[in-house]
């Protein structure tokens, strides 16, 4: 019973419920910066490059294509053509990007808040300050 009762500890230790709280906001989150990258960031980028661009459609052919196989991205995937998918890591390292970008500036918030809510200190007492007072005093006298 003691493994069921440490593994019981373990589980509902504050850390183990932040953690898992922060795994699942971040995967509804990282939908979010797909979104935010493949429908408002890689339409206006492919748009000043001169274009409408699809980056997840750029890629080169390793193999010898099939006949009758259209020579578009989906379609040779799924005649499993080997293909070089740069403009999908070029999608993929610009989420990235973006979603550090967001997760410093809210970690940067974060500690803001915290810093605001730490009481201030409390007021030395008298007596302390006067006891430094003198031994500054008598550091003074006997330099």
């Amino acid at each position: 019973m003691s493994v069921l009762k440490e593994f019981r500890d373990f589980a509902v230790k504050g850390n183990v419920i932040d953690l898992a709280v922060g795994v699942i906001i971040g995967g509804a989150f990282g939908k979010i910066v797909d979104s935010l990258v493949n429908d408002i960031v890689m339409p206006v980028i492919s748009t000043l490059l001169g274009g409408h661009i699809d980056f997840t459609n750029l890629f080169v052919v390793l193999g010898k294509i099939p006949e009758n196989v259209p020579h578009t991205f989906d379609a040779l995937k799924k005649a499993g053509v080997p293909i070089f998918a740069y403009g999908n890591f070029i999608t993929i390292s610009i989420n990235f990007i973006l979603l550090a970008f967001v997760i410093f500036q809210m970690v940067k918030v974060v500690n803001k808040i915290r810093l605001m809510d730490i009481p201030p200190a409390p007021p030395e007492p008298e007596d302390t300050i006067l006891l430094r007072e003198i031994r500054d005093s008598l550091k003074n006298k006997n330099t």
